[in-house]
């Protein structure tokens, strides 16, 4: 996946607005059964100096999962496990998801490969990726 800039829904394509649409249709809520996978929702942001993703693991240990670099390609993986159901308590209703989740992100060729890190913290796996020095913005100085 490539990484491109956020756009307002507003700003949204007519056939972005188509898809968003059937995904809505497709509500797993409405039609349960439909899908028993889930990912971890992530954000993926820039700066001058590097490219840093962030994705949301809640219940999930540091040893729960994987961070992966090969052939300019990010990829997380993991597998949440669900927890013990007690069985003399009445459930009306489960919604917190788990099982193994992955994620693959393409990265530019502007990334230091060999300089990526990755850290998890309450909840929030954060993975920096810094920028080769090359592709960093340099001031011109005018004289």
């Amino acid at each position: 996946m490539a990484l491109v800039k956020f756009r307002k829904r507003n700003q949204l394509e007519p056939w972005d607005m188509m898809n968003t649409m059937f995904r809505n249709f497709f509500n797993e809520e409405d039609w349960p059964g439909l899908s028993s996978q889930w990912a971890p929702v992530v954000d993926v942001s820039e700066n001058s100096d590097k490219v840093i993703v962030r994705a949301e693991v809640p219940g999930m240990t540091k040893e729960d999962i994987k961070v992966t670099v090969s052939d300019g390609t990010l990829t997380l993986t993991g597998d949440k496990k669900q927890e013990k159901i007690d069985k003399e308590e009445n459930y009306y209703r489960s919604e917190r998801s788990f099982g193994s989740f992955a994620r693959t992100f393409s990265l530019p060729s502007t990334i230091n490969a060999d300089k990526i890190k990755a850290q998890y913290k309450d909840g929030v796996l954060t993975v920096h990726m810094p920028k080769v020095e090359e592709a960093k913005p340099k001031q011109i100085e005018i004289s």
